[in-house]
């Protein structure tokens, strides 16, 4: 079942996507039914309501609007570590992004107003989305606590990513992680979301294309790594990695800039796509 998060008259809603045709289910957050302890198919089914909008005729949000937790993973295809120059590490990579970076699908992702940054530069990745939480979670159980699984594309401003040894600061600039547009539950997709094609289009090119099987560390043991330390709640995002095709690691750098459109594609999970707009332009048409 798939999943939406979008505005209807104002208010957020939640609804079951059917092709372009949207069941509104009322005003319901993903994250509220997740940590109540919601089965979301079973709660889909048991909503009697017939109201349904067109997607075109909405505006739609990031399936969790504040998801308890986002957790990214670094360097977690063998192709985009050596592109990078890092040596694979055998641990998950870990940093964590906050809910102000999040963007929806067809929203702009903003190119910040800031000194010495060229452009951002795209990631296309899976995003985990929990539905049992739990603390030391056992790799044979871990996929028991997955709800969903989504589309994320984790914009990074490169010249503030390295600025310290820390990546957080080029992560977590306001409205750079597009995210969406749906929330497909685990039941329709092969166990861990396994076997995918993920691609990368920007301005209509492949830039990055690879399959969910070449991850190193695969969904469950991600699960079962981060939560021997941090207890994962429901509504949590893991955001899983991303393949080689960046645009820092091209000769010339390829990075996003106002006017360009990404596209981030996984099959089977959905289609995320964002304009580039830059804070300045923005701000003006605020005024």
């Amino acid at each position: 079942m798939r999943f939406v998060s979008f505005e209807l008259d104002g208010k957020p809603c939640l609804g079951v996507r059917d092709a372009e045709s949207i069941r509104v289910l009322g005003e319901f957050a993903l994250e509220d039914l997740l940590a109540d302890g919601v089965d979301l198919v079973a709660f889909a089914k048991a909503n009697t309501s017939s109201r349904h909008v067109s997607a075109d005729t909405v505006r739609l949000l990031a399936p969790l609007r504040n998801p308890p937790k986002i957790l990214c993973v670094g360097l977690n295809y063998r192709d985009h570590s050596a592109e990078s120059q890092y040596a694979q590490p055998d641990y998950p990579t870990l940093f964590t992004r906050v809910n102000t970076s999040l963007v929806a699908h067809d929203a702009p992702i903003v190119r910040p107003d800031v000194p010495d940054s060229e452009g951002v530069d795209y990631e296309g990745e899976l995003a985990v989305v929990i539905g049992r939480g739990g603390r030391h979670i056992r790799h044979e159980d871990a996929l028991d606590h997955v709800a969903g699984y989504s589309v994320f594309n984790d914009g990074s401003i490169r010249e503030y990513q390295f600025k310290t040894p820390q990546w957080t600061m080029g992560k977590n600039f306001d409205a750079t992680g597009a995210f969406g547009p749906d929330l497909v539950t685990a039941d329709e997709l092969p166990a861990g979301a396994r076997g995918l094609l993920l691609q990368t289009r920007l301005n209509g090119e492949v830039v990055q294309s690879a399959s969910t099987d070449d991850m190193v560390f695969d969904v469950a043991t991600l699960i079962e790594v981060i939560s021997q330390a941090i207890t994962l709640e429901p509504g949590d995002v893991i955001v899983a990695g991303t393949p080689s095709g960046i645009g820092w690691a091209r000769t010339p750098k390829l990075l996003m800039r106002e006017g360009d459109v990404c596209e981030v594609e996984i099959e089977r999970v959905g289609l995320l796509r964002n304009a580039i707009a830059d804070e300045v332009t923005l701000r003006k048409s605020r005024a």
